[in-house]
């Protein structure tokens, strides 16, 4: 019977050995794999990954760290390309062919078709003597001692290395891009991640009510603007809408408890002056820093040193950027 332990051991010795051979992929950074970054970088066209079955996947998954990182990639399955699909070939494009024995018979029939192209072709592999490796233009050596399945059979080392030297290549690649965060966020629109690169403070108090009060407004009226308003405060302005401070419903229920009657009573009375602020052209997951930093629920935002608005922690939590 397999028991805890024996669970628990099985598993550290899969990430041992994954980990001792990432850690042997050092010795295949070299000359071939440099030659490869500037082939890519410095071609017109695309880069065009294949592979048949594990290596298939790992082959979609550089295809899309590629895109993303402003390398124009796409992914064609070994056995499509033989029935139809080598028509994605453009004749500016860079092929990359993904195999563990570099013999399977789909790749053997792939290779001869890409080279007739005159496309250049690059054998990511873990066997030197394979007929992918000897008949490709460049060879990218992911050679593992043995996979952690204990069979030695099941695609796992070897499917590590392969990732791990994709991923090597795409990081290469978008450095000598001078791929920034920016230029990252362009391509990551719709995901929180992206958000967190491009989502501006504005855009988050345009979507809110913006709570403001006059400096000599009385209680009512400031206790009206927070209850209409529901974001648990208003800010405080002067004639030419300067920020004067705030007042939230704490500074409400404090006043109340210091005096017995209100009348005469003003914003400039209660309000809590300089507030937490932050302006619109900031990012929002400074905003996000400043709540955290500062353990509040929102911000007032302001656009050049005027009031602007709110940033609620609800609005972050929203777009996901907690």
């Amino acid at each position: 019977m397999f028991s805890e332990e024996d669970i628990r051991k099985q598993a550290i010795e899969t990430i041992e050995l994954q980990a001792e051979a990432i850690a042997t992929l050092q010795e295949y950074v070299n000359t071939a794999f440099i030659d490869v970054v500037k082939l890519v970088h410095h071609s017109v066209g695309r880069v065009v990954i294949t592979g048949i079955g594990k290596s298939a996947v790992i082959a979609q998954k550089m295809v899309a760290t590629l895109n993303s990182t402003g390398t124009p990639a796409l992914f064609m399955h070994a056995a499509d390309a033989i029935h139809g699909d080598l028509g994605m070939v453009q004749p500016d494009d860079v092929v990359m062919i993904i195999s563990k024995s570099g013999s399977s018979p789909e790749i053997k029939v792939l290779v001869p078709f890409i080279k007739n192209f005159g496309n250049p072709v690059v054998a990511i592999c873990g066997n030197e003597q394979s007929y992918l490796a000897t008949h490709a233009d460049y060879f990218i050596n992911t050679t593992v001692a043995k996979e952690a399945c204990p069979n030695n059979l099941a695609p796992t080392t070897s499917t590590t290395a392969q990732l791990v030297m994709g991923d090597a290549l795409a990081v290469c690649l978008l450095s000598m891009k001078g791929f920034s965060a920016e230029d990252f966020a362009r391509f990551h629109p719709g995901g929180a991640l992206g958000k967190r690169l491009y989502l501006r403070v504005g855009d988050l108090s345009k979507q809110n009510q913006s709570p403001r009060v006059h400096i000599n407004a009385g209680i009512k009226e400031i206790i009206y603007e927070i209850s209409s308003k529901r974001l648990g405060a208003t800010a405080v302005v002067d004639d030419a809408g300067m920020l004067m401070g705030i007042v939230t419903d704490g500074d409400i229920r404090r006043m109340l408890e210091k005096h017995d009657s209100t009348s005469g009573l003003t914003a400039k009375d209660i309000l809590t002056p300089s507030p937490k602020t932050i302006d619109e052209q900031e990012l929002a997951v400074e905003a996000l820093e400043l709540i955290r930093n500062h353990n509040i629920s929102q911000v007032v935002v302001t656009n050049n040193g005027k009031y602007s608005g709110f940033v609620h922690l609800h609005d972050l939590v929203r777009e996901g950027l907690i």
